[in-house]
């Protein structure tokens, strides 16, 4: 299907507008990575009766201790977490509320610096995505200028390839990181089992996105140079096919005037000698009068 210049930019267009809202959601979110973490059941207490371990005393003896018979998995409760790139989150087991900490804070101190070069290039991912958006913008603004829209257009592709490289690399750092502080973390943060979230899915639908905005972006500056050139050459060729007409036009035209002027200067010169010459009409061979007549002229 043939696409307009236009329809093409306004496609990259689209697919970088995904691109960088998908990003900025995945980048404010705490969903990146969900699961479950294993926590030793509190004591019950008059506030708390489920959920916990009685542990009890004798009324009769106060002495003798009741001890619970609770084994295995039985004695642990099982809150939900989920991570982001920023902020980790998981269940008060002493309330409905969360309690959140710093991830920078929870991952071992051997990745903090993975950990922030992939939120500097997430950022950087993120700035460059609106650059790319914000010349794509201008873009359609000179559409009617081919030279503008070109240079805008090999830009916006440079700085989208840019951010898509950058994004891979942020993501794949990320999941790294976290790959470590599962086994390296703090004890009572490690999962205890666990699963990639909708931020970390949206995170690498912007990646998509974004590598679709720039090969559609180098797709339509690469076709706009090959129709520039063609029109170009195409306009070029009719110039010289008009050229060459109005030179054979032009030689024609003398060829036709000097023909006239020396059967004129024949016919007189006939005239004045007072002798009246019959001209036969072959012998008058208008291609040697003028081949002769180019000849001096050249």
């Amino acid at each position: 299907m043939r696409m307009s210049r236009r329809s093409r930019t306004l496609l990259s267009l689209s697919l970088n507008f995904f691109a960088l809202f998908f990003s900025i959601t995945a980048f404010i979110t705490t969903y990146w990575c969900v699961g479950t973490q294993r926590v030793p059941k509190p004591k019950c207490s008059k506030l708390r009766t489920h959920q916990c371990i009685d542990y009890g005393v004798n009324e009769t003896d106060p002495n003798k201790v009741v001890y619970s018979w609770e084994t295995g998995d039985d004695r642990f409760l099982f809150r939900q977490f989920h991570t982001g790139i920023w902020i980790s989150c998981e269940e008060n087991i002493h309330d409905e509320s969360e309690r959140c900490r710093s991830f920078i804070d929870l991952a071992p101190a051997s990745e903090k610096g993975m950990l922030w070069l992939s939120l500097v290039s997430e950022m950087l991912y993120i700035i460059l995505l609106v650059v790319g958006f914000s010349l794509m913008c201008l873009e359609l603004v000179h559409s009617s200028n081919v030279i503008d829209g070109l240079k805008l257009n090999a830009f916006a592709a440079i700085f989208t390839v840019l951010s898509g490289l950058l994004g891979m690399v942020a993501h794949v750092m990320y999941t790294q990181v976290f790959q470590v502080t599962v086994s390296l973390g703090p004890p009572d943060w490690r999962p205890y089992n666990w699963d990639y979230g909708w931020s970390f899915c949206m995170a690498w639908a912007s990646f998509t996105c974004c590598m679709g905005a720039s090969v559609t972006t180098l797709n339509s500056y690469t076709k706009t140079v090959i129709e520039f050139r063609h029109k170009r050459k195409t306009f070029e060729q009719s110039i010289r096919e008009e050229d060459a007409r109005e030179a054979f036009g032009y030689f024609r035209e003398h060829s036709v005037h000097s023909i006239s002027k020396s059967v004129d200067y024949y016919s007189s010169q006939t005239l004045k000698s007072g002798r009246k010459t019959p001209i036969p009409g072959d012998s008058l061979d208008f291609s040697d009068i003028a081949n002769s007549l180019g000849e001096e002229q050249c």
